[in-house]
């Protein structure tokens, strides 16, 4: 699927400017992250009892972007009620060094093991991730240059959920230029079974 070029010339320019600005201090964020600790866990682990995902060893720039977009209302809209809970959240970091410094922090811990729950099909999953492979890679690491985070720190539930509201327009507004890509990605998707399938596929290449 073709993506716009002033679209590619934006997330390159954004690349640039993201790896001069996020230079976060690891050891003052660590205080700043002790109310996300309430929900993520106090090693980012993540709580699917508390629709937390699994955030440790979340690459710094990632972090940073959604915390920002979370303060900004450009994520977490009505429609998104587990999202909107982290607004309030990503308020109390009040200036841009709060946040690449909390952002640091859970870049630092050590990745844990995401929980999954969806019971799809790595194989079926395979071929259906192929699309995806071009951003995040086929290892599902990700690519900085390409504004792609690491999926296989998350759990499968966490995935789907996102790949959801990718689809529905609740994630991935105007206001959210590299979000807006995923929309059309997630639609390739035909139905919830193909996204826990892709779920299923991401997990299995943890290790």
């Amino acid at each position: 699927m073709r993506i716009r070029t002033w679209t590619l010339a934006g997330v390159l320019t954004a690349s640039l400017a993201g790896s001069a600005a996020a230079q976060g201090d690891p050891a003052a964020g660590k205080a700043l992250y002790a109310p996300c600790a309430a929900c993520h866990g106090a090693n980012g682990e993540g709580n699917l009892a508390l629709n937390a995902p699994a955030i440790a060893g979340q690459e710094a720039w990632y972090i940073a972007r959604q915390l920002k977009n979370f303060k900004e209302g450009i994520r977490g809209g009505p429609n998104d009620p587990f999202g909107s809970q982290m607004a309030p959240m990503a308020k109390l970091l009040a200036t841009d060094a709060d946040i690449e410094n909390v952002a640091a922090y859970v870049a630092s811990l050590p990745p844990a093991t995401p929980t999954d729950n969806q019971g799809g099909d790595p194989a079926a999953g395979k071929a259906l991730y192929a699309p995806c492979a071009a951003c995040h890679g086929a290892d599902a690491r990700g690519n900085k240059e390409l504004n792609a985070p690491d999926l296989t720190l998350q759990g499968d539930w966490y995935i789907v959920r996102q790949l959801k509201n990718f689809k529905e327009g609740i994630r991935g507004g105007p206001n959210d230029p590299f979000g807006s890509q995923m929309a059309p990605m997630a639609k390739v998707l035909p139905d919830e079974k193909a996204m826990k399938d892709v779920a299923a596929y991401i997990a299995s290449l943890r290790g």
